[in-house]
């Protein structure tokens, strides 16, 4: 297959911002992620220097930023928007490449480690101009292009109607949580609305001494910290930091079935992140934690929290870190119904993560062959078999 500098297929496009009446709207490189796009509209006097390219029509744009496979292809909708300077602009020659053959390659892995080895800068590193000018594209015929592109894409819309599917699962909890117990602050229902310490034991975290080497001199149980309590899972990560059993006696410990929650962050977005243990763990001073009494069923009290994340940050004190004390932790009020009503929700919720979870292997087997799909693709190894990949 033949190999081409990206430049020569692709020319530099976009225009410098001039002088304009009125608001445009703006691309950041941080306002394009993988759930879409957002924009800032912007004066010609508010707009931030780095606001300086506008892109036309056909057009297909890349994050300089290294590690990075931020990829869009400018439409009649977005035409004439102001984009950031740290994107690089380019027009596919269409004698010589197709659009969606250019937009897959910048996807793919092979252009990711060219542009990752030409990046440079120690603060934010990215890949200038001349580095750009070294990336070769391999180019097969336009028909074949066009056939790589289809069959990628419609890899793509197959991972992307998974994901919509696992989101309606959350949905449909959410929904289903609302319906049974109504809105959490309002408590339009009446239920008993108690302290949090009402609901279990509440436990702090801790360190134990750094000083003293043997706290973690083997993995004898997880210490978990708020980087495993995570927005997408009931449960918690595994933990990278382990406490030997000579660190297990100077530390806090909760069962399965507890709620550990985020209560010290840096940003209050991440106060009150919650997650279920199904296992006996360790965790630090930056959680706080409940070991459920009889009367609370662990499924229900993490959707509780996960419907009333806001409700719990106001708890929280306004400093540069935003923490939430034991003291305030504990003395929350939350709904309570029934434990009976609990139970009938928790097992709605059961039922929901196993078809969740098959849904969530499908995804992995589905960005797998996407990923298999595309290194073939841009090996020349799709040619002889595009027919057995038509999806």
């Amino acid at each position: 297959m033949t190999k081409l500098k990206l430049t020569d297929i692709a020319h530099y496009s976009g225009k410098r911002v001039q002088p304009f009446d009125g608001v445009k709207k703006y691309l950041s490189t941080g306002d394009l992620k993988d759930e879409g796009l957002s924009f800032e509209e912007v004066t010609y006097k508010s707009k931030p220097s780095r606001a300086d390219i506008i892109v036309s029509e056909g057009d297909i744009l890349f994050a300089k930023m290294v590690n990075t496979t931020k990829v869009l292809q400018i439409d009649k909708m977005l035409d004439g928007i102001i984009v950031s300077t740290g994107f690089s602009v380019h027009k596919p020659d269409e004698n010589i490449l197709h659009g969606n053959y250019l937009i897959q390659f910048l996807k793919n892995n092979s252009f990711l480690r060219q542009k990752n080895k030409l990046c440079t800068g120690a603060i934010q590193s990215a890949i200038s101009n001349t580095g750009i000018e070294k990336i070769f594209v391999p180019v097969p015929s336009i028909p074949e292009q066009i056939q790589i592109a289809n069959i990628l894409s419609k890899a793509e819309t197959l991972i992307e109607q998974r994901k919509q599917s696992i989101a309606l699962l959350d949905e449909f909890l959410k929904s289903t949580f609302l319906e049974m117990f109504g809105d959490t602050t309002t408590n339009r229902k009446k239920w008993d609305k108690v302290e949090l310490k009402y609901f279990g034991e509440i436990i702090t975290g801790n360190t134990p001494p750094r000083n003293n080497p043997e706290n973690y001199s083997s993995k004898f149980i997880e210490w978990i910290k708020t980087d495993n309590i995570t927005s997408e899972n009931i449960y918690i990560t595994s933990a990278v930091e382990y406490l030997s059993e000579t660190g297990l006696k100077n530390a806090r410990t909760v069962e399965s079935g507890a709620l550990l929650v985020a209560c010290i962050a840096g940003s209050i977005e991440s106060v009150g992140r919650a997650a279920l243990t199904n296992r006996k763990v360790s965790f630090n001073q930056q959680i706080n934690a409940i070991q459920p009494n009889d009367g609370v069923s662990p499924l229900y009290l993490y959707w509780l929290f996960k419907i009333s994340k806001s409700y719990v940050q106001n708890a929280a004190s306004n400093g540069m870190k935003k923490i939430l004390t034991k003291g305030g932790f504990e003395k929350i009020k939350m709904i309570k119904p029934p434990k009976e009503l609990q139970t009938q929700f928790a097992n709605i919720v059961t039922k929901t993560e196993i078809l969740k979870e098959q849904y969530k292997n499908s995804l992995q087997e589905l960005e797998n062959l996407y990923g298999s799909l595309s290194q073939r693709a841009f090996k020349g190894e799709l040619k002889a078999e595009r027919k057995a990949y038509s999806l």
